[in-house]
């Protein structure tokens, strides 16, 4: 999508911090900066804070989004596909649609890095529900996780 006009015209969001709040989860938390409802489609924006040990997603892949992660602090490992690297402040990973990708703090310090995906599919419904499903404490079955990563164009390997 390109802009034709000649004059430019006054569309900028602005969307302050405080006007964003984080779901919170025990390990993690996350503010949906900028997702693709916002965006137009175009990308999705997420700031991901993670706690010491937080762990994170196993290694999988995404069908229809790139997804992007830029370490802002802390130490994160990112799985590239074919080995576990250690990113630091300032490192960056892009992961292509269908590439196979992790990521997780097993340090003893919390880390945050920002998440882009392109385009801008609703992923903060994928992080609701996981929110919703871990506070509740309910117990899926392999069958219902498979269903409902499928849902969210997420698929474990």
């Amino acid at each position: 999508m390109s802009y034709q006009g000649a004059t430019g015209e006054m569309s900028a969001i602005w969307r302050p911090r405080t006007e964003v709040p984080p779901l919170v989860r025990p390990t993690s938390s996350v503010r949906f900066v900028a997702p693709g409802s916002v965006t137009g489609g175009q990308f999705g924006l997420f700031h991901w804070e993670m706690q010491p040990h937080a762990g994170g997603p196993a290694a999988h892949f995404h069908r229809t989004f790139s997804e992007s992660f830029y370490v802002l602090e802390g130490k994160i490992r990112l799985f590239n596909g074919r080995e576990w690297v250690e990113g630091t402040t300032g490192d960056f990973i892009h992961v292509p649609a269908g590439g196979i990708h992790a990521f997780g703090n097993e340090s003893d310090d919390g880390a945050a890095m920002l998440i882009l995906f392109a385009p801008g599919v609703a992923r903060e419904r994928s992080f609701q529900e996981l929110a919703e499903i871990g506070t509740s404490g309910r117990e899926l079955t392999a069958e219902e996780w498979t269903e409902l990563y499928a849902r969210h164009d997420q698929f474990m390997v």
